[in-house]
């Protein structure tokens, strides 16, 4: 038999498990504990730098917990469904094949192959690998987009970490009395440098990401400063 030579390609899809994980995690991370921090801070907290810091630290160990346990209990979901359609799948492979390999020449004749070629097709992918030509073309489930519930909560939480050290450092560094300067900025930063990122590696326009994660980060530490602002003084 003739054996074709492989031309392998490396698609940027291969990585969106962990880049969303990753992304979303050190997003969160930057904005959640630098909004907790200025809002803390603009509460006035008796002009204790201290009390900020604790609230930074506080922020970034519950905030890594909390999107390590609800990545994992979303993907383990996600996961769980992809195994109960494989199991349905493979019964139904098992109880009737001839009507499952009509089936699946029906979906490429849907993409586009003539009725002769479709059959063919899904006479030889049944032939080599039944279940895992079913789940690839009639579930849309493949290696490099299938559900790792582990990978998905450890690139969350330690993303996170990352992230939340990055207001953590600016306030531990920066004087007293411009901690409300060194936080947003050091964090509008390294939002704006994440956005790049994320869009270099995931092949999107960089500038409309990096101008759509700032925008966004700016907001939130706005209205939680404000919300600060407000109850710190009606305290």
């Amino acid at each position: 038999m003739a054996r074709l030579n492989r031309h392998i390609e490396r698609h940027r899809s291969a990585h969106i498990g962990w880049l969303r994980a990753a992304v979303l995690g050190a997003n969160d991370g930057i904005v959640s504990t630098a909004s907790l921090m200025l809002g803390v801070a603009t509460a006035n907290a008796g002009g204790n730098v201290n009390a900020v810091l604790l609230s930074g630290l506080a922020g970034l160990v519950a905030g890594a917990m909390a999107m390590a346990a609800g990545e994992y209990v979303s993907v383990h979901s996600q996961s769980d469904t992809e195994s109960a359609d494989l199991v349905r799948e493979k019964a139904e492979i098992d109880a009737d094949p001839a009507a499952e390999q009509r089936e699946l020449a029906a979906i490429y004749v849907a993409r586009g192959l003539d009725v002769s070629l479709a059959k063919t097709v899904a006479q030889q992918l049944m032939q080599r690998d039944a279940l895992g030509a079913h789940a690839r073309d009639e579930l849309g489930q493949s290696a490099e987009l299938s559900a790792r519930p582990l990978q998905a909560a450890a690139a969350s939480a330690a993303s996170f970490a990352i992230g939340a050290a990055v207001p953590l450092a600016a306030a531990a560094l920066a004087p007293a009395a411009q901690l409300l300067v060194w936080v947003p900025a050091m964090a509008l930063v390294s939002l704006a440098g994440l956005g790049a990122l994320a869009a270099r590696v995931g092949g999107a326009p960089v500038a409309r990401a990096t101008a759509r994660v700032a925008l966004w980060g700016a907001l939130a530490m706005l209205v939680t400063a404000l919300a600060g602002r407000f109850f710190g003084a009606a305290l």
